[in-house]
Formats: structure tokens, sequence, C-alpha cells
């Protein structure tokens, strides 16, 4: 159980910060390549501890932990190690000919004290991944675990403890009331990772100081599985998709839209791939991740009510397991349909070759063909944080060019998440800003611009009283 730090001591750690933040340590670009440094031999020290946190909290394997936490944070450090110079360094920019004789800059400096909040389902990742870009931009920062997850979050408490000193980067503890706290400070930069409810409180805190938020949400995450989709792949890949985290990800395909014509072959497909991926009794699988608690399981399981059974529907309430299931949906006003699942519950609606919904009534649609009915039912509802194609890659990208999402994949599913090297964030109601890679350095810093004028030289056009107007009006 974990215990609310009491808020003396966050105000305390808060006040430490700041004067830390001012004494200038963290500009030093030998330094954040040191911290970086320091950070990763940390995790790589902690990894049995962090592993074996991760197993008690969710029930998540040694390798699905290295693979979908460890290893993220591990690639991204590696990479802001070999660029943060460059990301840091000065960059000339063209003057205009009425600027002579100058030259002008753009520079980069942190934006300060920053509060990073992060989520349980994927506690190590989506806490320490933001955490190298403020070092990396010349941050401090206040690290607030989820007390969802307490083995982890005591873990990675004693671990930044053991690393940082806390007038650079500390860990606090406990429930919403320590939110409160927090968010009640005066913070240079606020990054949140959570539910779309919780991010609008976040930034209604950070409104009344202005301070500048980023937003990682989630969202219904549309997959879309076209007639000409190769039925294997995609099934493997979703059942995959699916299961991870036991689709307790932000990222997760939440629901299908599928070509009425392969509906039966992806059901029976999808369900020789769960057993390929978990074997013939899931549960006891040790890859196959558990819902978090008591109301996860309650919320994820109440949704098997919501449309009929082709697939999976198996739960047990002591072991918090909820089988991986395809529900065929006839009620798109149903919870399922218009709540993020964060589970292994999969809804599926049929699209027929006239781009009419099957559990619609016909009379209240009009004829399409399958991509345009695809395009109006996404593009009706929040935008969301990933968007999800099987098929004909062109069809793919037009389906890209016509809808919103903050990110997404042709023919595969989340792995635009494990490229370091591209952005990720949401848009809308999915999210607000981005990071990985220079997007997170840039997350925590400020673009500051700067003119350097010689003095050999003083054009008097620029003064009053404008004797020369007409002719500078001209070259103007």
């Amino acid at each position: 159980m974990i215990r609310n730090t009491p808020k003396d001591k966050i105000l305390e750690i808060t006040d430490a910060q700041k004067a830390f933040f001012r004494t200038g340590a963290t500009l030093d670009i030998g330094f954040r390549k040191e911290m970086l440094g320091k950070l990763k031999a940390a995790i790589e020290k902690w990894e049995p501890e962090l592993s074996k946190a991760l197993w008690q909290d969710l029930h998540k394997s040694y390798e699905e932990a290295y693979l979908t936490e460890i290893s993220i944070v591990k690639g991204e450090i590696s990479n802001h190690i070999r660029h943060v110079k460059g990301w840091a360094s000065r960059k000339r920019r063209n003057s205009p000919l009425k600027l002579f004789p100058s030259r002008s800059y753009t520079v980069k400096e942190p934006l300060g004290c920053s509060l990073i909040i992060a989520p349980w389902n994927y506690p190590v990742q989506l806490l320490l991944n933001p955490l190298v870009g403020a070092i990396s931009a010349g941050c401090t920062a206040m690290l607030k675990p989820s007390p969802y997850v307490p083995a982890v979050s005591k873990a990675i408490e004693e671990m930044i403890k053991e690393t940082f000193d806390e007038k650079y980067i500390a860990v606090v503890q406990g429930n919403r009331e320590v939110n409160t706290t927090l968010l009640e400070q005066r913070w240079d930069m606020i990054f949140f990772t959570g539910s779309p409810s919780l991010g609008r409180k976040v930034m209604e805190a950070a409104a009344k100081n202005l301070t500048p938020v980023i937003l990682e949400l989630g969202g219904k995450s549309p997959c879309i599985i076209d007639k000409n989709a190769d039925l294997q792949t995609a099934a493997r890949r979703l059942a995959w998709g699916k299961t991870l985290n036991s689709g307790q990800t932000c990222i997760a395909p939440d629901y299908i839209l599928i070509h009425k014509d392969i509906k039966d072959a992806f059901v029976k497909e999808f369900g020789n791939q769960v057993c390929a991926l978990h074997g013939k009794d899931i549960q006891c699988d040790r890859h196959y991740v558990r819902m978090v608690n008591d109301k996860a399981y309650e919320r994820v399981s109440g949704y098997l009510t919501d449309g009929k059974i082709l697939y999976g529907g198996r739960t047990d309430a002591s072991d918090r397991f909820i089988e991986p299931t395809l529900l065929e949906i006839s009620n798109l006003d149903a919870p399922v349909m218009n709540e993020e699942i964060f589970g292994p519950v999969f809804p599926m609606i049929t699209i027929d070759g006239k781009g009419r919904i099957t559990s619609a009534p016909a009379a209240d649609q009009k004829e399409s063909s399958f991509i345009q009915a695809v395009e109006e039912f996404v593009t009706s509802r929040e935008k969301p944080l990933a968007f999800y194609y099987f098929g004909n890659e062109a069809d793919g990208w037009n389906l890209i060019r016509h809808t919103s999402s903050g990110g997404g994949c042709i023919n595969d599913v989340i792995m635009h998440i494990a490229n370091e090297n591209i952005p990720f964030g949401g848009v809308g109601n999915s999210g607000m800003g981005s990071y990985h890679d220079r997007e997170s350095f840039d997350a925590f810093s400020h673009t500051r611009s700067v003119v350097c004028t010689g003095t050999w030289l003083d054009l008097p056009f620029r003064y009053m009283p404008y004797k020369t107007f007409g002719l500078v009006k001209k070259i103007l």
C-alpha cells in the first residue's frame, strides 16, 4: 500500500528544485549527458526489481516487461545521449535585408521545474520516458507514479532516490489528494498521461498559471479490416495488440470495422491466432496480463453483455482474468462503443459491400463504398489516439489523409510507439503535444529567438522622422 507523501514534504522538494534550477547547473550539456547515463545505469541495475514489481502488480512477464517497458526507455536514453548536444546548440537563421547588419539565431532553453504524472498501465515506460526529455532539456523533475501499481511505484521511488538528489529529481507518492496538492503548485511544465477526463482537470489547473502542458490521453482507436487484407497477418497482429498488457494500452485497437465478406473467416482466424500466442487455456499462460484491480475487472467484464460473443468470453473474478473476446455489436449506443475499453474485449462492426453498417437500419443509411463508410464512421467520433488499417496500402493512406488521429499503422498495430525516432502524441480528445526523439527534448524546452546586430554600421532609415520612407517602402 502506497502512503501519501506529506504536503509539507512536497512543498519542501518543490522549493528545493526551484532553487537548484536557478543555480544554472542543468544548463551544462555535459551535466545532462552524465545524468542520462546515470538513469540508464540505474535502470540496468534495478531491472530485476522493476521486472519483479511489474509481475506482482500486473502479472506482466519478464519478457513483456523488458520489451514494452525497460527496453523502450533505454533506447530513448541512448538516442538522447547521442543527439542532445546538437539539439541544444544555437541555430543560425536567415536574416532579411531590413535587419542588415544582423545575424539571427534560435536558442533552446529549459522550461524549468517540471511535473510528470504517469498512469498504471505501463508504469515504468510512461513515467521514465518523459523524464528522459526533462533531463535532456535541462529541467528538474517531480515524478508522480500511479498508486494502483504500488510495487512498481515503490521500486521506482527507491531507484530514483538512490540515483539522484531530490532537489534535482524526486518521486512523490499518493492518491488524487496528492495530485491536487501538486497541481496547486506553480510549475514550468506539466506532463500528464492518463484519461481524457483527468487530462481536462490537469489542463484546468495548469491554465491558472499559464503553464504549458503535454497531455497523452486515450480514446477509442479504430481498426479497419478491408476485404483485401491478409487475414492471417491481420488476425495475428490484432490478437497480439489486443492481448498485449491484456488490452490495457492507450493505443490498443479498441474496435473493429470489418468488411462483411470476410467477417466469418476473420473470426475463425482470430481464435486460431490467440491460441497460437497464448495456448488453448490462456489463463494458464504466464504472458497474459491481468486486470489491474477489481474495479477494472468489473468495468471491462460488464462490456460482455453489450453484444453477441463470437469468440472468448470466459472470466474469473478471483484472478481478475478476462479472456480475449470478439463481440459482435448490434447497438452502436452500447457502452462498449462509447467508452474506452482498456481491456481484452474487442467489439466488431460489420459493413457490407454497399457501405452500410449491417447492425443499423438500412433505411437510415446511404449507399457508399466500404472506405467511405469507414471514413464517415471514424470522423463522426472523437479523434482517436491511434488509427489502424489492414488492406491495400493505397487505401490505407487515403483513409489516413481523410481522418485524424494521434498516430497509427497500416497493416500493423501499436508498433509506431516502438520507434524512438518518430514522435508520439494525441490530437483533440486523445491528447495535446508529442514526445519521443527530439520532440521529447522540445517538449521541455523553450525556443528563444535572438538577433545579434553589429555596431560598425547603423542605417538611418529605421529612425524617426523617417526621411527616407518613400525609398524604404519601395524596397520593403
